[in-house]
Order: C-alpha cells, then structure tokens, then sequence
C-alpha cells in the first residue's frame, strides 16, 4: 500500500471509529501538494460508502488564520451529503471526536457564479489528538470537515463584505464578527475555489466561502444559533 493510500486509511479509520491519531507529517515528510492526493483519497472512502460529494469548503480565509499557519492562500476540502445537517436538526456528540462550530456563508452555485446565498455553521471535527496539527496534516484530513447547516437559500443583496455575524449557544453570545473576516468579502471565495477546482464547481454544488469568527467546541445539549445580518439564521442542537 502506498504512503498515501496508508494515511487516508489511517485518517478515515480514526473518522468512522471516533478516535484520534497521532500527528504524522514529521514521519511521511508530507507536503501540501501530496497532502492533497492524501485529501482525494480519504473522500474516495466515503464516497465508496455511497456518500455522494455536493460542494466544496474553503480554510484559512482568514488573516489571522493564514498568520497563525504560517501562509499566504486559502486551502480546499469537499463536502459529502451525509455531512449536510438539516437546519433545526440535532446531532450527537458520540458521532465525533472534538467538534467545533464556526460561523460561516454559503453560496450556491450555478453556472458557475453565485445563484444564491445562505447563512451557515460547520462543525469541524480533527481527526488528530488534541486538534493539532500541520498545514498538510490538515489538508490530508479534509480541512477537518465533518458538518454543515445550511440557512434558508435567498438572492444575494447587495454589499454583503461587512455583514455582523454573531455565535450564540442557548441564547447566549459566545463569538461575534464580521463577513468582512472572510476574505475581506465573502464573495472572493467563488474565484479562489475555482482556481483551486474549478471541474468541481457544477451546478448546484455549494461552498462553504469561511469561517466568520473562531471555532467553539460543541458541548453536550446546547442549542446553536448563528445569526447573518440581512440573511437570517441557522441552527442546530447537539443530544443532552
């Protein structure tokens, strides 16, 4: 078995059992571009599972995120249908490791350019201990996908580069931001998906343009609320 086809086996097998590995790049010398190839084949096993891939997500849309990595551009990870959770819905924390939520915006594709938009959450989920990691590792594990909500889709309005966003849990406050922090417009994310995998951009797929505010790990009974200035909100609960 190749060094890729051992780590996506690796990667997929801590997912579907709910346990965390180690870090590895150290050991595999592992790079961004082979980081992919790793990526494609963790998605190839849910795929075989019969998940059916709808869209596309970006990473580090952020300064402070692109900083914090040491990088200068945004990373790639792909949705599958079992991530989508309906709005509204609740989930278990037992069906993940260490889930974050982050705000975020959505858009719907066709034609290639944006059809409509949505507010949005993802929960991201690491597949390594203590969510830890290098820029490959987290692009091998799929840029730690593991969910998303989507909103109510609506014709995108006019100017949404500096939208308020706010994170509530039980109608409490926990983060709150700004679109302006994806990209400086959300927006920005159509042509920067599309340089990275434009083939995979067919219509009806949706990205996932960033994270608004930092992640907050999940907790055990909590209600979820993310609210878009202009474009409403979407929720879900996690099981007591």
């Amino acid at each position: 078995m190749s060094t890729i086809a051992q780590i996506a086996a690796r990667l997929d097998g801590a997912a579907t059992r709910r346990t965390p590995t180690a870090q590895f790049s150290a050991d595999t010398g592992l790079d961004v571009p082979t980081a992919y190839q790793v990526q494609r084949a963790v998605v190839a096993h849910r795929t075989a599972r019969g998940e059916r891939l709808v869209g596309l997500k970006l990473g580090l849309t952020s300064r402070a995120k692109m900083t914090q990595m040491g990088v200068d551009e945004v990373i790639l990870g792909r949705l599958t249908d079992a991530m989508q959770i309906p709005d509204g819905s609740t989930i278990a924390l037992d069906d993940h490791i260490h889930p974050k939520v982050e705000p975020e915006v959505a858009f719907l594709i066709e034609g290639g350019a944006i059809a409509a938009v949505a507010p949005a959450m993802e929960i991201i989920d690491s597949r390594y201990v203590d969510f830890r990691f290098t820029l490959p590792e987290v692009i091998a594990d799929n840029t730690s996908a593991s969910g998303f909500v989507l909103g109510a889709w609506q014709p995108v309005p006019e100017g949404i580069d500096n939208l308020g966003v706010l994170l509530e849990f039980d109608g409490q406050t926990v983060q709150t931001g700004s679109t302006a922090a994806i990209l400086g417009d959300p927006r920005r994310a159509l042509p920067e998906a599309a340089r990275l995998a434009s083939s995979e951009l067919t219509d009806g797929s949706v990205l996932l343009a960033g994270a608004a505010t930092a992640a907050v790990p999940l907790r055990a009974g909590v209600h979820v609320r993310v609210t878009v200035d202009r474009l409403g909100t979407a929720s879900l609960r996690v099981a007591p």
